[in-house]
């Protein structure tokens, strides 16, 4: 499998997740993303490419799904072509929390929400997947069957406070890379109900070359509050002149009004200035509601009116990922829960070539102050990731990964007929930017093997 053969799945997953770049501010100055320009001006100054990403966030069913471009009104609610209703990004930059408004179009507002009210999928909640058992022609648990009569799965129900379990045809774990790692390893290590899943279960964990860092108290506005989290990338040696060692992409991160008052809390400026600020908001939100009647989406402008130009304002936050060597190594503790060994030396050119950047960038606002996150520069120097990979990898032999890539077994585990594994951990390796759009395209290439449908973004509604 290869980027040719994922180029039709791409596509429909980007439809169904309807990735788009930001809308244009140009005619509405209340879109205008400052730090999309700021990481612009950087990019040109680093004779770097820099480009808009395309992120699943909604601002409205024709922008998003129609292509066209015009979004509806900030914080106006319509139903998406799947029927979920969502509101248009209120630019609130709530995203790597949790969105509160359904402005980001996650699995629940477009692949579930089909499956469930179209195609009728059930949905439960609060329990957990402990144990998948093969089942025998009989009906009854054998570990030494090979998945041909089915499975048995046995999961807790919080809810309940019971433990419950079914039996099915079929089971595609899709845990997360921590979760299916640690759901297949206590099966095969702890209950002994899969004991032929590969030995290379757990390896080449990758963190995608995840890495975040801060350029505190610049000179040039950044107003990191404002706007969904990433808007654009900018390249370096990832997709133009390639260096697999230093491979990576900066992007653009922001974080939420309300942190930005603890940190105003913990760094005090002048009352007397956010409180005519205040006053400012105040009569622009009334003039604006008097002269159309619309109110909604105003308390996020509201706060980023008053917070504008304090510390948080001038501070800049960058996200890189890229290339690492993927080379960790995913076990099970003595609790039977998921431990990590992920070595930090054997991917310090690409690091270093991150932090090369960031003091660049810092320098670049003026700023006296960069730094990673705390734990880089304690003596343990831990890295934090948010997009965990591999541990159940794609290959084309047990020896070399947990699952098929071969076209007429795609995402089976290698030794059991009907067990898939779907998400991030079958990832050979780093994708080196936001790897969503490739586990999403291979998630539809591997449903078309077990299906035989081809994929559609209608998804049947």
């Amino acid at each position: 499998m290869d980027k040719t053969t994922l180029a039709p799945y791409y596509q429909v997953a980007k439809q169904v997740l309807g990735a788009r770049p930001v809308p244009s501010w140009q005619t509405d100055s209340r879109r205008k993303i400052v730090r999309t320009e700021l990481f612009q001006e950087f990019a040109a100054h680093e004779n770097r490419t820099s480009k808009l990403a395309d992120i699943c966030v909604f601002f409205g069913n024709d922008y998003n799904y129609n292509g066209s471009d015009a979004p509806i009104a900030i914080g106006l609610q319509e139903k998406n072509r799947y029927g979920a209703t969502q509101t248009s990004c209120t630019y609130c930059a709530e995203c790597d929390i949790g969105c509160n408004t359904h402005s980001k179009n996650t699995l629940d507002l477009n692949y579930i929400h089909a499956g469930q009210h179209q195609h009728g999928g059930q949905v439960f909640t609060d329990c957990q997947a402990e144990k998948i058992v093969p089942l025998n022609q009989h009906g009854d648990d054998d570990a030494s069957a090979g998945g041909e009569f089915g499975y048995r799965v046995e999961f807790q129900n919080f809810a309940s406070g019971q433990s419950q379990s079914l039996k099915t045809r079929r089971v595609v774990v899709s845990a997360g890379t921590f979760g299916s790692n640690e759901l297949l390893l206590r099966c095969r290590d702890v209950y002994h109900s899969l004991p032929k899943l590969s030995e290379q279960l757990g390896r080449w964990f990758s963190g995608n070359g995840d890495f975040l860092s801060f350029a505190v108290e610049g000179k040039k506005d950044a107003d990191p509050n404002y706007g969904p989290v990433i808007t654009q990338y900018t390249d370096y040696n990832l997709f133009d002149r390639f260096n697999r060692e230093q491979a990576f992409v900066l992007e653009d991160a922001s974080y939420p009004a309300w942190l930005a008052w603890y940190i105003e809390g913990a760094f005090p400026t002048s009352t007397l200035r956010k409180l005519v600020r205040a006053v400012k908001a105040l009569a622009a939100w009334l003039k604006k509601y008097l002269h159309n009647g619309i109110w909604n989406g105003v308390l996020g402008f509201s706060l980023h009116e008053i917070l504008k130009d304090d510390l948080s304002s001038k501070s800049v936050v960058m996200l890189c990922m890229g290339l690492d060597n993927g080379d960790g190594t995913l076990t099970l503790n003595k609790a039977d829960r998921i431990d990590l060994d992920w070595p930090q030396e054997t991917s310090m050119s690409l690091y270093q070539a991150i932090l090369s950047a960031g003091e660049r960038f810092k320098k670049f606002v003026k700023s006296n102050w960069f730094f990673p996150l705390p734990t880089w520069d304690l003596p343990i120097r831990h890295n934090v990731t948010v997009h965990p990979l591999g541990g159940c990898i794609l290959a084309d032999s047990p020896d070399k990964g947990v699952v098929s890539g071969h076209p007429e077994q795609r995402g089976q585990a290698f030794g059991y007929q009907g067990l898939y594994v779907v998400d991030g951990s079958i990832l050979p390796s780093a994708v080196g930017a936001n790897p969503v759009a490739t586990i999403s395209a291979t998630a539809e290439w591997i449903a078309e093997g077990i299906t035989g449908i081809k994929p559609d973004a209608s998804l049947g509604v």
